[in-house]
């Protein structure tokens, strides 16, 4: 994982002046003058507002994730000017932040898409990010909830033939359904609360050509309907269920889930299939280019502190023009030869073989498509 590209911070009067619309400015850290997020992020439009009410409860940090896909937090760099493609970039997220609408990132493999979403969360408090990872065997109701009926069924089988013949009738309030059901990354983004989550869903355009239809109705509506917990709603009004946060649960109201703020969705693709018009038109588009050597460097310093940045400019030109000569290599494959050389690597094996560690880089910056040849 890698951090998405960002501008430096600029100070209280001076450094590039930013859009006094941005919500989100793309420097990956909280701004320590800007008000909470809550008094800054304005009311939906009519159409995007959903009547679920909040329980009151933060969302979990996980910064250990936040390390691991941006860097330790730091001080941030010094300000300059932005890009044309940052400038989208943080234009696209925005749009999305106050429209409530998903955000539909493009761009070739490696460049920091699903990163992206993590920064939004870093920056603006948003706590852990929720992640569902899309295969061709995906299904909606996978990113919705899981529920495990045989094995509730088994273990009430158990029950019974452990109590006996004379056993309480009511022995199945012992198993509640609750037990065998948990929302998914998805089901979970949806939960009310006061300030949106943020969701990947990452390569989407791997899964079955129908699950973007499959998913409109809930992106329209924020809300979707549990027909396991709804059929015991007259019984069991309100079930406690676990969710994709790790040791935590809510409680189901009448077998529905129903949004408050619609959450920050980032939905991924290497754009190897095309989507249907209406799932397009749900989203806001926005392509990830290629990071400059700037971004280069910024993403080196976030990940490997208290490195001399000129001790990696000649390995991020070379990077450069070995990505330029292979179709594009990802971020990470730039780190992972950048640890190399944190780790002595290179010295090491230039001092028995000059071409050495050439040929560790040639192993490391491999083609990322098959269908591009020398």
């Amino acid at each position: 994982m890698t951090s998405a590209p960002g501008p430096g911070t600029p100070g209280p009067g001076s450094g590039p002046a930013l859009p006094s619309w941005w919500i989100y400015r793309g420097v990956g850290t909280p701004g320590p003058y800007a008000a909470p997020l809550r008094e800054r992020l304005p009311p939906p439009p009519p159409w995007r507002r959903f009547p679920g009410v909040p329980d009151g409860s933060a969302p979990p940090e996980d910064e250990a994730e936040m390390e691991r896909v941006l860097g330790p937090r730091r001080t941030p760099s010094a300000p300059r000017r932005l890009t044309d493609g940052e400038t989208t970039v943080i234009n696209a997220v925005n749009a999305a932040l106050l429209l409530r609408r998903p955000l539909l990132v493009t761009g070739r493999p490696g460049v920091g898409k699903s990163s992206l979403a993590y920064s939004v969360a870093r920056e603006l408090g948003l706590g852990r990010v929720l992640r569902w990872s899309v295969t061709s065997r995906t299904t909606l109701a996978q990113g919705l909830y899981e529920y495990d009926p045989l094995a509730r069924i088994h273990d009430i089988s158990a029950d019974a033939a452990a109590l006996g013949p004379a056993a309480d009738q009511g022995r199945e309030a012992h198993r509640p359904i609750g037990d065998y059901l948990r929302l998914g990354p998805l089901g979970t983004a949806l939960l009310p609360s006061a300030l949106p989550r943020v969701l990947v869903i990452d390569e989407f355009d791997k899964g079955d050509a129908d699950l973007a239809n499959d998913l409109l109705d809930v992106l329209e509506n924020g809300a979707f309907r549990i027909p396991e917990l709804a059929r015991l709603r007259s019984s069991q009004p309100e079930i406690t269920v676990p969710v994709d946060d790790p040791g935590r649960t809510t409680t189901v109201r009448g077998g529905e889930v129903v949004c408050h703020e619609f959450p920050f969705i980032a939905i991924t693709s290497n754009s190897e299939r095309p989507f249907p018009a209406a799932f397009r038109r749900r989203c806001l588009p926005v392509e990830i280019p290629p990071p400059t050597r700037e971004q280069l460097a910024e993403i080196v310093a976030a990940h490997f502190t208290g490195r001399d940045a000129e001790e990696d400019r000649d390995l991020i030109r070379a990077f450069l023009e070995r990505s330029a000569g292979k179709g594009g290599l990802s971020i990470d494959q730039l780190l992972n030869s950048v640890h190399l050389v944190s780790s002595e690597v290179r010295a090491r094996a230039t001092s028995w073989d000059p071409n050495a560690w050439q040929h560790v880089l040639d192993v490391i910056w491999q083609r990322l498509t098959e269908t591009d040849r020398e």
